[in-house]
């Protein structure tokens, strides 16, 4: 009896993420720093891996040669009819955005974890890090059909309001999936991301249409942006050859591996999705991370290339 149960915990932790799982990560957090971290000659401590010179809105001018086309205020050029730029100014510190996926296709795994559940513990590592290094941590969580957001504040109360933000948009039974909805959930970050933030986007990345890439671009070209490209291995590679048969418990599909030009074709098609989201980013880094990876060691080295 005792067995059976620890069988269904595991198996539990496999599909779902509770709250005090979650806390147990912020044990993690410390593990998160660079071994090479640069030292404050000031206090002796570790400079947190988040801190940057980000930027912050100060004022609007009339625009002179030289300023950047990027950040001319349309809204203040059509009232006054001449055209206004926007000034900013540097700050030491920046919030750290997390922005999750918890549409259906994340609830899904043949090995290891659902990508639901991965997402939110890198989510969760990286916010209780944040907190670690006293930085400012906001968020936003979508799925098929809501979303929750969270400004950025400092302290373990907003870590834990995100944690149990994680755990209580998670289900079970997701909604039908919209194709939308990653689009919509970009745009909703371009308007609430604040110039100069380090964020976070947790997600497999379908149905990433030509939308929501503009957004993504966007977003990037004021912000410094770190995606985490979740997967599961099958969706990157298939089993050797023989019939498998899937199923998301209501319906089952049975796939044929035999064909080995399929299996190339199946195996080219995912690395052409990676490939693509590298170049969408440009000079920003991309994580790539299995279902049978480990957060920690992912992040860690991650934060390592960074620093």
């Amino acid at each position: 009896m005792h067995n059976r149960l620890k069988t269904n915990i595991a198996h539990e932790e496999r599909i779902r993420v509770t709250v005090p799982a979650l806390i147990r990560l912020s044990q993690n957090a410390p593990l998160l720093l660079p071994a090479n971290a640069i030292r404050s000659q000031q206090s002796g401590q570790y400079l947190s891996p988040f801190k940057g010179r980000g930027m912050e809105f100060d004022e609007t001018r009339l625009y002179q040669p030289g300023d950047d086309m990027r950040h001319i205020d349309w809204r203040v050029t059509a009232r006054r009819g001449k055209v206004h730029t926007k000034l900013f100014r540097e700050e030491r510190e920046r919030a750290v955005f997390l922005w999750v996926d918890y549409r259906a296709p994340m609830f899904f795994a043949t090995q290891g974890v659902f990508k639901s559940v991965l997402a939110a513990r890198c989510a969760s590592l990286l916010a209780w890090s944040a907190n670690h290094h006293n930085d400012r941590v906001g968020g936003l969580i979508f799925s098929d059909s809501k979303h929750h957001e969270l400004k950025p504040k400092r302290g373990k109360a907003q870590t834990l309001h995100f944690i149990k933000q994680l755990v209580k948009m998670q289900t079970t039974s997701p909604s039908a999936t919209n194709p939308e909805a990653i689009q919509q959930a970009l745009a909703r970050l371009r308007r609430v991301v604040r110039p100069g933030s380090l964020i976070f986007l947790i997600s497999d990345f379908r149905y990433l249409n030509a939308q929501a890439e503009s957004h993504l671009i966007q977003i990037a070209k004021h912000n410094e942006v770190v995606m985490l490209f979740i997967y599961d291995p099958l969706e990157s590679q298939l089993p050797p050859s023989g019939r498998y048969r899937l199923s998301d418990g209501k319906s089952d599909v049975t796939v044929n591996t035999a064909a080995q030009e399929k299996v190339i074709k199946y195996h080219k098609r995912f690395e052409q999705h990676q490939a693509h989201l590298q170049k969408l980013l440009n000079q920003h880094r991309l994580l790539a991370c299995a279902t049978t990876d480990d957060p920690v060691k992912i992040l860690q080295s991650g934060f390592r290339r960074r620093a």
